[in-house]
């Protein structure tokens, strides 16, 4: 984008209603932070990302991306059951949810390049306690998957089952997403309000939830005897030689670890009851040579914890405080309380049931968002069959969208694929 692009659209970002999710005008603002997201990423493996940072934290859009994040989670918390529920609900398009499961996706990802920055932060204002809770809950959730690499969704997400697997595929993303937009926050905790120092530690005991996640290890598992790693969008077999080395997500959690454990003002705040003492105690056996070759910093947290061990820590000093509670999730849960169905049923009408004029308009729209040039160079490896997955060169001639490393493989995908190919061509 260029400087003015940018500007334009940085501007254009703002609070939208419930009801309005997944109409023409919230579509527009999905479109302005895909492209934005995009942006950030571009200009981030450039070095470039100061000029977007800047213009969101001028506008003062961090809280308005907070807001439109929260607001999915409560569509799909509160409004998709009721829409499941609903006798009549038979969608022309799922396109539609979709769009709105990838608004999340989308606002997480931005979140996290531009977290990185300090003033993006400060920026966030009191909405940053909405964005812990955020967090808080896509760890757990991330905590909740099995040791055998089974994703766990929300009981909520019943969907249809063209989509159930791509939304199993992006909750696990969003979870690792907003495991490192906290691990930013805690980079920051001297800029943060009062109160969420409190709420990491007291009210979530962030400690002890990432310990939990350097035990089980979700973004790794075993298949058919081999290691594979989830990193940069996928799943990677590891070769013996390499799995003894850290990921990027093992190194977020450590380094949040860090931040909250070692910082003095977190162990004047934190309870060190036997409870929590007990989980600490658990990192000394992953705290290896080995890893701490990797990750010097480490020395100190094995320090720390061979101090704990033989210490009792003195309880947190009984400070007056006075909690803030996040204000977007109970401002939208109040506002909107009672009228679940009469938001549903609304959507059913004007979101659910495009005609085929609109369903056309909004495919070309997005044809033009996702150019082929731009998802190439946002694309972290080299393209694979649609298949098989093995490494491709070739790429279907019609709608120029599906990679295959074979004819083979074309023809036997094209059942599949033909739908999106006449859409696309």
């Amino acid at each position: 984008l260029l400087p003015g692009e940018a500007e334009a659209l940085v501007r254009a970002l703002q609070g939208t209603e419930l009801r309005d999710i997944g109409g023409q005008g919230w579509l527009r603002q999905h479109e302005c932070v895909e492209k934005l997201n995009m942006h950030a990423i571009l200009s981030a493996s450039a070095g470039q990302e100061q000029l977007l940072t800047e213009l969101l934290v001028t506008y003062t859009k961090i809280p308005v991306l907070i807001g439109e994040l929260i607001l999915v989670e409560i569509w799909k918390h509160k409004i998709f059951p009721v829409l499941c529920r609903l006798e009549d609900f038979k969608p022309r398009s799922t396109f539609p949810i979709y769009m709105v499961l990838h608004h999340e996706a989308s606002i997480i990802n931005l979140l996290e390049t531009v977290f990185f920055y300090k003033e993006i932060c400060e920026s966030a204002e009191d909405s940053i306690l909405d964005l812990i809770d955020y967090c808080h809950r896509k760890l757990t959730l991330l905590a909740a998957r099995s040791a055998n690499g089974q994703t766990v969704t929300p009981a909520v997400l019943v969907l249809p089952q063209e989509l159930q697997k791509q939304a199993e595929t992006m909750e696990f993303e969003i979870s690792l997403k907003a495991l490192s937009v906290l691990r930013f926050i805690t980079d920051q905790m001297e800029s943060l309000p009062l109160s969420a120092l409190t709420r990491m530690l007291n009210t979530h005991n962030l400690p002890c939830l990432l310990v939990e996640l350097v035990e089980h290890c979700p973004w790794s598992c075993w298949e058919a005897g081999k290691l594979k790693k989830f990193e940069n969008g996928m799943w990677h077999v590891v070769p013996p030689e390499d799995q003894v080395k850290m990921t990027k997500l093992d190194g977020q959690v450590w380094l949040a670890l860090l931040n909250l454990l070692l910082s003095p003002e977190c162990q004047r705040k934190y309870h060190f009851d036997g409870f929590n003492k007990s989980r600490l105690l658990k990192l000394r056996a992953f705290l290896t040579d080995v890893l701490i070759d990797q990750l010097p910093n480490l020395v100190e947290m094995q320090r720390f914890l061979s101090h704990l061990a033989v210490t009792e820590p003195a309880p947190p000093k009984k400070d007056l405080v006075l909690e803030q509670v996040p204000i977007i999730w109970d401002h939208i849960l109040k506002k909107n309380a009672g009228k679940w169905e009469a938001i549903t049923k609304h959507q059913v009408k004007r979101v659910f049931n495009p005609t085929e004029e609109e369903l056309k308009l909004q495919a070309h729209r997005w044809a033009q968002t996702y150019s082929l040039d731009m998802m190439e160079a946002l694309a972290p490896g080299k393209p694979r069959c649609s298949l098989c997955g093995a490494e491709a060169a070739k790429r279907c001639s019609r709608c120029r969208n599906e990679w295959y490393c074979s004819r083979a493989c074309q023809v036997q995908h094209w059942q599949k694929h033909k739908a999106a190919c006449n859409l696309m061509a």
